[in-house]
């Protein structure tokens, strides 16, 4: 498979990332450390201007764009919350409305936050396959541009924190991150690639969204009828072929983590680091957690370097008052 772009491709994302926003950290936090019995590092996406990585793809796909004369009168997106934020913020450099189509019940302050960067906002569907539909039909209805949640050059944008990653941290052994829609976890797997690194990246599903562990273990795209899991950055039903490709080839293995985890994973991270994590944003260290429990894949090997991506920190607060109140949202 050829590369998804060129180190001087990634260094152009880097620069336009870096007009907006600093590098995220990457902290080794000693409690967490005790916890785990590892080396662990947390890279800090909850510490962007939106408060989760995808906004570095929204900027690149901008900017692409713009570059080559392409900016159209408006932009139509859907999204749980996160994407939704990323194109707006991004948009908004260059003067260009965005709608934004979100499945009911989706977060309330996801919803406003996305209204504060000046999206309109319209609720559609029951899932975010539903809202994307939707949002298909609008933009061609409009004459606007649908804005999809997988495209390269929103890959090359969210590759910078994997740049930065790897250029802080030598030598790590192990990186979860979380899959959604797969931008994530396939600009890791092309960056790690790109510096010829033999780090083993982890994808990480909710249980109760599982297409695409299911798709990874079947070797074709796999839907699944339902992806209700109160992580909704992970709460996915219909991979994107192109992104499952990558990750067929690229990951060590996809590991499922459900609800009650995940709660864990927020509060420990609260507890530990004093970090607020959505629940996607808690995905990858709940999947560590339950490797280093049950050591069928760590075994005893406890002179590992691994690191968790925490990729968002936008949680409503009535349901991180209940996450830390040892209650699983439901």
């Amino acid at each position: 498979m050829s590369p998804l772009f060129s180190a001087e491709q990634l260094a152009q994302a880097r620069d336009v990332v870096g007009a907006v926003m600093l590098p995220t950290p990457q902290y080794k936090w000693p409690l967490l450390q005790s916890r785990c019995g590892v080396e662990v590092w947390v890279k800090h996406e909850n510490h962007t201007p939106t408060g989760a990585f995808k906004v570095r793809g929204g900027l690149v796909y901008m900017d692409g764009l713009n570059r080559s004369n392409r900016m159209p009168a408006g932009f139509i997106t859907a999204t749980r919350g996160n994407h939704g934020q990323s194109i707006p913020f991004a948009a908004s450099k260059y003067g260009v409305p965005v709608t934004v189509v979100v499945p009911e019940g989706n977060s309330k302050e996801k919803n406003r936050a996305m209204q504060a960067w000046g999206a309109e906002l319209i609720v559609h569907g029951q899932d975010f396959d539903e809202a994307r539909f939707e949002a298909e039909r609008l933009a061609v209805e409009r004459e606007f541009m649908f804005a999809p949640s997988f495209h390269p050059d929103l890959v090359r944008g969210v590759a910078t924190y994997g740049l930065e990653l790897f250029e802080a941290v030598s030598d790590l052994d192990l990186v979860y991150v979380p899959i959604g829609m797969g931008s994530g976890v396939c600009s890791l797997i092309a960056v790690r690639d790109l510096f010829g690194l033999a780090t083993k990246i982890i994808g990480v599903v909710s249980s109760r969204a599982p297409a695409y562990a299911l798709s990874y273990e079947q070797g074709a795209v796999v839907q699944t009828e339902s992806a209700n899991t109160f992580a909704d950055g992970v709460a996915c039903r219909m991979p994107i072929p192109q992104a499952l490709d990558i990750i067929r080839t690229g990951v060590a293995r996809i590991v499922r983590v459900d609800d009650d985890e995940v709660a864990n994973a927020m509060r420990v991270l609260y507890e530990d680091t004093h970090s607020v994590a959505e629940g996607a944003g808690a995905a990858a260290l709940a999947a560590l957690l339950q490797e280093l429990e049950d050591d069928r894949e760590l075994g005893n090997a406890r002179d590992l370097r691994a690191t968790v991506i925490l990729t968002g920190g936008n949680v409503d607060s009535e349901i991180f008052a209940a996450v830390l109140q040892g209650k699983t949202p439901r």
